[in-house]
């Protein structure tokens, strides 16, 4: 499998210590992902705000502290681009739509913040789709973002610019949320790792919301290691030891329809595992119906994000595409009572599925049900209904690469209890699981 030509890009983030230590600069770092970005990201428009002035500037910081010794964190000089509805003090905050296209953020996001005290380099803002509601990432106002690894392909959603601008190598890691999936559904797509921390582990002050219920923010990067260093730099716990409990595979029969490919890869992943040593488990849950999650979900997110947008679309209802003003007016038209069933579903499934899970170390499912997909083909309603179950239970969960077929990336989820455990157990997982190969014209 082929890998970057940039050993500055191949080092990730947690790899640039070691290269800062060699005598590179972050400010050379800072140079080798602008000048990617500039050639490179006119073929997938991952990146849609550039900020090349202040990344520059915090790059020379960030220099001066290493060579006096004194990082602020082990993050200190990475390279991070941030989704559009994250505010990044000075940017468009957009959240994909053209109402807010005016809309300059005044101060940073809690978590942009939290990695600027880190000495994270902010490099922009990442294409997604519009206000987080859908996961193709074909956006009317930002622009189509294509995946890496195909052309004419979804890198998926709703953070499909965060999956794809780190696939591609346009920044060490970014930022992205997940309200049923939207950090992990692209993250498969695109064939990197996805990390959705706990519910609430990461603060969601400053990012526009789709769901208050049951929005994350969360972590793309290549690597679970750099993934954890990112997330723990906005506040998530370090990892921990694992208790010695078996892995629980979830059993999605008449649950969930995969596609082929997917079902041959997942089949293949968990014989990888069990050569391993890992001990599995199936884990049939009953009366569970992942379809049901995920419409209870989507419901809660077109009437929450109705409530957060009210105000605009009254002042610029054009500013909306169609599309999206059609499922916020839905929404809007439920009744009570429909609504009210919906939150009840997700907490009783909460309840329940959780004291299940405890008794395992994690539960492993595909992260989708298909592969990318072209933008050309029908939607498939089914694309969160895995990753749907990490946002119900609001427990930690990640996409880890697993390989690929005819070209395309597979993925392995893994929803754990704690952040700290699930960190550990992923990083253990993905050293015995294949990793996607860089796409070639990204190399």
């Amino acid at each position: 499998m082929g890998g970057f030509s940039d050993p500055i890009v191949t080092a990730g983030v947690a790899g640039l210590p070691a290269l800062y230590a060699a005598g590179i600069s972050p400010i050379e770092v800072a140079e080798a992902y602008l000048a990617r970005i500039e050639r490179l990201n006119p073929a997938i428009n991952a990146v849609v705000e550039l900020d090349g002035a202040s990344a520059r500037a915090q790059a020379r910081a960030s220099a001066r502290r290493w060579a006096a010794g004194e990082p602020l964190s082990p993050i200190d000089g990475a390279p991070i681009a941030v989704k559009a509805n994250i505010a990044v003090e000075g940017l468009a905050h957009t959240a994909g739509i053209k109402a807010y296209a005016r809309h300059l953020a005044q101060t940073d996001a809690a978590c942009v913040a939290r990695l600027r005290a880190a000495g994270a380099v902010i490099l922009g803002t990442l294409n997604m789709h519009e206000a987080a509601l859908g996961a193709t990432n074909d956006n009317a106002f930002l622009g189509r973002c294509e995946n890496p690894h195909r052309a004419g392909f979804t890198p998926g959603g709703s953070s499909g610019g965060s999956a794809a601008a780190v696939a591609a190598g346009l920044c060490a890691a970014a930022l992205g949320t997940d309200t049923m999936g939207s950090v992990r559904l692209p993250s498969s797509y695109c064939g990197v790792v996805g990390y959705k921390p706990a519910l609430g582990a990461i603060p969601t002050e400053g990012v526009t919301a789709l769901s208050w219920t049951l929005d994350h923010v969360g972590v793309h990067a290549r690597s679970v290691e750099d993934a954890g260093l990112v997330a723990r730099a906005c506040g998530v716990e370090a990892p921990a030891p694992a208790q010695d409990r078996p892995l629980a595979v979830l059993d999605f029969d008449g649950l969930a329809t995969l596609e082929p490919a997917v079902a041959e890869g997942f089949a293949r992943t968990l014989e990888d595992l069990s050569r391993a040593g890992w001990r599995l488990e199936k884990l049939r849950i009953d009366d569970l119906d992942l379809g049901a999650l995920r419409r209870a979900g989507l419901l809660i997110s077109e009437v929450e994000g109705g409530i957060e947008h009210r105000r605009a679309l009254a002042l610029d209802p054009e500013g909306f595409t169609p599309q999206l003003r059609s499922l916020l007016a839905w929404g809007a038209r439920q009744p009570p009572a429909k609504l009210a069933e919906a939150y009840r579903l997700i907490c009783e499934s909460r309840r329940r599925i959780l004291a299940l899970a405890r008794l395992y170390a994690a539960i492993l499912s595909p992260t989708t049900p298909q592969q990318a997909f072209a933008f050309d083909r029908a939607v498939p309603a089914s694309q969160a209904d895995l990753t749907a179950l990490g946002n119900v239970l609001g427990a930690p969960a990640l996409a880890l690469p697993s390989g690929e077929a005819s070209g395309l990336p597979l993925s392995l989820q893994v929803i754990g209890m704690t952040d700290g455990t699930t960190q550990a157990l992923a990083a253990r997982l993905s050293e015995a699981l294949p990793s996607a190969a860089v796409p070639e014209a990204f190399r």
